[in-house]
């Protein structure tokens, strides 16, 4: 148990048999009334956001969750198997746990997975990777009627936009959260 005071980002709270990730909280003293603190929060399975406000002092229930950095092996078929660096342990995540992170992974990369009750809740990927470009239609100087874009598929099957000057076999860094690209990354 903890107090509103204590609230962090990034902490996990156990609230009505649901676990929430704090994003951002304010404490607040209205000149009448109590104190309170308002928070905004994410269903960690479902990734809704919902904003909760809490008395000043009142107790809340926190979640134990394990954030351990993991390496990605391959996918089975089932899920996707991890292993634990520091003891070497496997671990299978569904498929529906991994969700977009499966765009952006590859082999042999690590990852941080977070853990509650011995099963997986979210699988982590830096903001931002580095991955090659397997296949791109050659861009055109004269044609700006896509803005001066066009697709590329990376080495992991995911399609993205880039730059007309974007040819195969670049390396790319992209932004894991929203599948931006962000530059090329020269050797």
């Amino acid at each position: 148990m903890a107090s509103s005071n204590d609230l962090k980002n990034g902490m996990v709270l156990q609230i009505e048999g649901q676990l929430w990730s704090v994003i951002e909280f304010q404490h607040v003293k209205p000149g009448k009334g109590p104190a309170f603190v308002r928070t905004k929060m994410r269903n960690v399975l479902s990734g809704k956001v919902v904003d909760k406000t809490f008395n000043a002092g009142a107790k809340i229930e926190t979640a134990n969750v394990d954030r351990r950095e993991m390496q990605y092996l391959y996918n089975d078929g089932t899920g996707f198997v991890f292993m634990d660096v520091s003891n070497y342990e496997q671990l299978i995540v569904p498929t529906e746990v991994v969700g977009d992170v499966a765009n952006f992974i590859l082999e042999n990369q690590n990852a941080t997975v977070a853990m509650h009750d011995g099963s997986a809740l979210y699988v982590e990927l830096p903001p931002s990777v580095v991955l090659e470009i397997t296949y791109t239609e050659p861009g055109l100087q004269g044609d700006r009627s896509s803005g001066g874009t066009k697709p590329a598929t990376l080495e992991t099957g995911y399609q993205i936009h880039v730059p007309l000057f974007i040819e195969n076999n670049t390396k790319v860094k992209v932004d894991t959260r929203t599948g931006d690209y962000l530059g090329r990354v020269s050797e």
